[in-house]
């Protein structure tokens, strides 16, 4: 029996066998986009000595109480001291030591004055500033632990390590990183129409893009594909392939054999297996018949042969499953409002997920849908950077409306599923508001 169920639902069963992944340490060369594993702390305050942010002078502020424009003080310009060196011999009041930026304040000085206020003079042999004003105690010194204190956080665990977190854990000398593990996916596609990407044409097939398009999924959310398998439809074949791919990845992904056809096995697979079922209907358009069921603690996705069906279950499920295991804070589709841009004004009992690219223009976002609005086209999945919801149950939909989009190629995401983006409540409120 197949009963089809709200997304927000299938998102819940399948959410509620998540498994938190495993840990491993890389070299912070390798970590670029990988998720910590682990708060990372400040090993040092940063800076971890009193420092100069100008090129200027270090001095005792208290010799400059008297200056000013008509009685400028001359301060003996003891030596220079350039980034990444010291002044070991410390300075006397009415001394000063001329300062690079980054450069370490030397001793018995509690000030900078910046060198464009000063003026140097040669007097008796004697290289002297002239300043014309009172300089503050404190004034331009850069303190210990001003940007940074010692067992501060620095980065929290489930952050995607950029190139700025890389320059901060190389600031505090993590030369090795705490990562989650990628976790591994199996992807099997069914059907005995499909050829492999570097086969001939024959007439009544067609190459197998599916599986190619998951991998690049899988890797994009984080994943690593570590299993691949193209197989006939044969129900032993098709058996034995998922059942090894269970032995090899944390979840398997099967393309094509979900429906109801005389050569579809993966509901059987799943029977033989011992797998429970979650769900093996979902109310969407795209991909109605995507599956899922558990074994053993392991996930299998029943995702549909057709190109763009294929493509948004893996989003709208096995893309949040996956960024769960990798510790991600926000693991599904970042959702945004927007304009459409075309008419849909045939009636759907489901919620429709249609590719789309969008576009701005004096600050509004615009959603058009990309080419063919057909489960089959590969082509609309090109430029498609994200999925227009058009919720179930309406009677169609007007070019001008406000509708609600998710964002494929954000970085940033959401930490939660929003319950109501599929609620025809929503959209009739919506709609009485248009018409």
């Amino acid at each position: 029996m197949r009963k089809p169920i709200k997304v927000e639902e299938a998102i819940r069963k399948v959410m509620e066998w998540t498994r938190t992944g495993r840990q491993e340490t890389v070299p912070i060369k390798e970590s670029l986009n990988r998720v910590l594993a682990k708060d990372l702390t400040a090993t040092n305050d940063v800076p971890w000595f009193k420092r100069s942010p100008y090129d200027g002078y270090a001095i005792f502020s208290g010799s400059t109480a008297e200056a000013n424009a008509d009685h400028p003080v001359l301060l003996e310009v003891l030596g220079t001291i350039g980034a990444g060196y010291t002044w070991d011999e410390g300075i006397k009041p009415d001394q000063a030591v001329k300062i690079m930026t980054g450069a370490a304040i030397p001793d018995g000085a509690d000030a900078v004055i910046m060198v464009e206020l000063t003026k140097e003079l040669e007097k008796d042999g004697k290289i002297y500033v002239q300043i014309k004003r009172k300089v503050e105690k404190g004034e331009n010194i850069v303190e210990i632990g001003e940007d940074m204190k010692k067992g501060e956080i620095l980065v929290p665990k489930g952050t995607t390590v950029n190139p700025g977190v890389m320059a901060t854990l190389a600031t505090f000398g993590y030369q090795d990183v705490p990562v989650m593990k990628k976790p591994k996916a199996a992807i099997i596609a069914t059907g005995s129409e499909l050829l492999e990407v570097d086969e001939p044409l024959e007439k009544g097939k067609i190459r197998n893009s599916n599986a190619y398009m998951l991998w690049g999924q899988v890797i994009r959310a984080g994943g690593e594909p570590v299993f691949y398998r193209l197989v006939k439809d044969d129900f032993n074949e098709t058996y034995e392939a998922v059942k090894r791919a269970l032995g090899e990845a944390d979840i398997v992904m099967t393309t094509g054999g979900v429906s109801v056809g005389d050569f579809d096995y993966i509901p059987k697979v799943y029977e033989k297996l011992g797998a429970e079922l979650l769900f093996n209907k979902v109310a969407m358009r795209p991909g109605s018949v995507t599956s899922a069921a558990v074994l053993a603690g392991k996930i299998l996705f029943g995702l549909s042969g057709n190109p763009s069906a294929c493509y948004v279950g893996f989003e709208l499920f096995v893309r949040p499953y996956l960024k769960t295991m990798l510790g991600h804070r926000n693991v599904y589709l970042k959702r945004a409002q927007a304009t459409l841009g075309e008419d849909f004004p045939k009636p759907n009992p489901f919620t429709r997920f249609v590719r789309a690219k969008l576009s701005y223009e004096a600050g509004v976002i615009h959603a058009g849908p990309v080419r063919m609005d057909k489960s089959n086209i590969v082509s609309s999945l090109i430029e498609a950077n994200a999925l227009i919801v058009l919720p179930g149950g309406s009677r169609g939909f007007t070019k001008g409306l406000q509708v609600d989009v998710l964002l494929l190629e954000d970085e940033e995401g959401a930490p939660e599923w929003d319950e109501n983006i599929t609620d025809r409540r929503l959209q009739r409120q919506r709609e009485n508001h248009f018409s």
